[in-house]
């Protein structure tokens, strides 16, 4: 990120993002906008268990929507749909347990859900923030397509290899030329997507990949990119069904520091930065809204960034930046706001499908002259592999 794009985005952060941008701004908000009830309509919130994600989620409910609650923990979602009952009365609050970071338990609820229930609006808010690289369990299945994302490293063939050969109890993994007890293995090229890059193993490995155990993308990446992308274009034909269809992804001011890149979509060519690799994990979902506008007509999409807000998130990931802003971020409800306008409001419908909102306005996607914009190229290769990974799971 060049010092230009920080210091201008920042700049903006202070001035729009924070409690008194928030005040600012809606001194020109429509009142009745958001004076609605909407009995009959069903809404779908990923991460409906704390933060935006739960304040949008009692504000649907206690409107009169039927609200299903995709969230990763047991307990504390439970707790969240107890409460959006008290304080709603609504007792049409439905929870599912699913790790959005999992693209095989998206796909299995994706299929469950088209068949049991429908579908009016759906709001992308879980997201999650990490400081180093970490790793999500994920099945090796048949290739090495996990390891790859298309042709894109998650981690050096290198790395992988001696991850794996490392690992207790998982089968030893050779190099060409290299032996166990001064026979050289079998070996059989590397089933690569995206062009092979001449590593080999043993065909005995191939034959019986499960043996290798598991290997594990950085999660924040899955999660934002990945996860929205299965979910969302899974549920499109159930929304395609309905009136008034809307989706609407809660993503972040800071992508606008962000050019897409999708030449190293694992941020494995320079040092891992979390902050920074949310940014861009974000950048792709305002990519994927502007697509999506285009390929579906029949529904509404939308992107959108809630602030400076304090929430639980925000906390745990940015302790600093929250113990030094904490008196001027957004509250919870306030962060909302924009999800729920663009949830609820006729006036939101109104807007061209695929813009990204600030404060119940649509806003740029870039900052003046920091050639952040992208080539048609490069969103649609973005498309591409995120599908081909999809696909790989399905």
């Amino acid at each position: 990120m060049s010092l230009y794009r920080s210091v201008v985005w920042f700049a903006k952060g202070l001035r729009e993002y924070t409690k008194s941008g928030y005040e600012s701004a809606c001194k020109d908000f429509v009142p009745h906008d958001l004076e609605v009830q909407v009995p009959g309509r069903v809404f779908l919130v990923t991460g409906g268990n704390s933060g935006i994600g739960k304040a949008t989620a009692l504000e649907i409910a206690k409107r009169g929507g039927t609200v299903h609650l995709v969230c990763r923990d047991q307990a504390r979602a439970e707790d969240a749909r107890g409460e959006i009952i008290r304080e709603s009365g609504n007792q049409n609050i439905f929870l599912h347990i699913v790790d959005l970071s999992d693209p095989k338990q998206i796909w299995k609820f994706v299929e469950n859900f088209k068949q049991e229930h429908k579908l009016h609006v759906l709001i992308n808010n879980a997201g999650c923030m990490v400081n180093k690289r970490l790793l999500t369990e994920m099945d090796l299945k048949k290739t090495l397509l996990p390891i790859l994302w298309c042709g894109h490293l998650f981690l050096s063939v290198h790395e992988a290899l001696r991850h794996l050969s490392s690992s207790p109890g998982k089968r030893n993994i050779w190099l060409e030329g290299s032996s166990e007890g001064g026979t050289a293995p079998q070996v059989a090229t590397c089933p690569l997507v995206g062009g092979g890059c001449g590593q080999t193993v043993p065909t005995s490995v191939l034959q019986d990949p499960l043996s290798w155990g598991f290997l594990r993308p950085p999660h924040g990446m899955l999660c934002a990119a990945s996860g929205v992308y299965i979910l969302t274009t899974g549920l499109i034909p159930v929304l395609e069904k309905e009136h008034d269809p809307r989706v609407i992804t809660v993503s972040s001011g800071g992508m606008l520091v962000q050019k897409l890149n999708t030449n190293d979509l694992q941020s494995e060519r320079t040092p891992f930065d979390g902050t920074m690799v949310y940014a861009q994990n974000k950048r792709q979902q305002v990519v994927l809204t502007e697509q999506w506008a285009q390929g579906h007509p029949a529904i509404h999409f939308s992107s959108m960034h809630p602030g400076w807000a304090d929430t639980p998130g925000v906390r745990q990931a940015m302790p600093g930046f929250h113990a030094r802003f904490r008196d001027r971020l957004h509250s919870e409800a306030q962060g909302a706001d924009t999800v729920l306008w663009l949830a609820l409001s006729s006036a939101a419908a109104a807007q061209p499908s695929g813009r990204f909102f600030q404060d119940r306005k649509p806003v740029s996607t870039h900052l003046p002259l920091t050639r952040t914009s992208s080539s048609p190229a490069k969103e649609d290769k973005l498309i591409e592999i995120l599908e081909q990974l999809a696909q790989t799971f399905k």
